[in-house]
């Protein structure tokens, strides 16, 4: 899918009444690219890209975050958070944070760390298991394949 911006040309001038705005391309998001290189998984853990996730030895960045998405996601983590607060069992609800699978190394949309599991630091890059508890907020561009793999890849690694 190619995005394409567009602003109108000389924006800060005057036009003649009733004729509509120039409008000139002023940038381009190029198709999404295939993955990039070959790494291993311990070195993505080490220094984790910004959205991306290390599928099958590929960098994959997580795309359709959309607004629908983003507060599909937020929601989710604020009813988590109200209940672990509520219900006094501590821990943490996060968003967006690299874990290890048995398989992978993914990024799950809200997880849930119980307070035995997290780290005594409090502060880690990736965490080394699947989390207890994890949400994946479905796009409509995700395969029920897909989704149904990664749910049973969460579930081999001990979700």
């Amino acid at each position: 899918m190619t995005a394409t911006t567009i602003s109108p040309k000389n924006a800060d001038q005057n036009l003649e009444p009733g004729l509509p705005p120039k409008s000139e391309i002023i940038a381009e998001n190029p198709p999404e690219s295939e993955p990039e290189k070959l790494i291993s998984l311990e070195e993505f853990l080490v220094k984790p890209a910004d959205r991306m996730e290390w599928v099958d030895g590929n960098l994959v960045e997580k795309t359709g975050m959309t607004f629908k998405h983003g507060l599909a996601q937020s929601k989710l983590s604020t009813y988590w958070r109200n209940y672990k607060n509520s219900s006094g069992q501590g821990g943490e609800v996060l968003t967006e944070v690299l874990c290890r699978t048995s398989k992978q190394g993914r990024r799950p949309d809200v997880a849930y760390i119980t307070p035995e599991l997290l780290p005594e630091s409090g502060n880690f890059t990736a965490f080394s298991q699947s989390f207890p508890l994890i949400a994946e907020v479905a796009s409509p561009e995700d395969s029920g394949e897909d989704l149904f793999a990664k749910a049973q890849e969460y579930l081999e690694s001990g979700c």
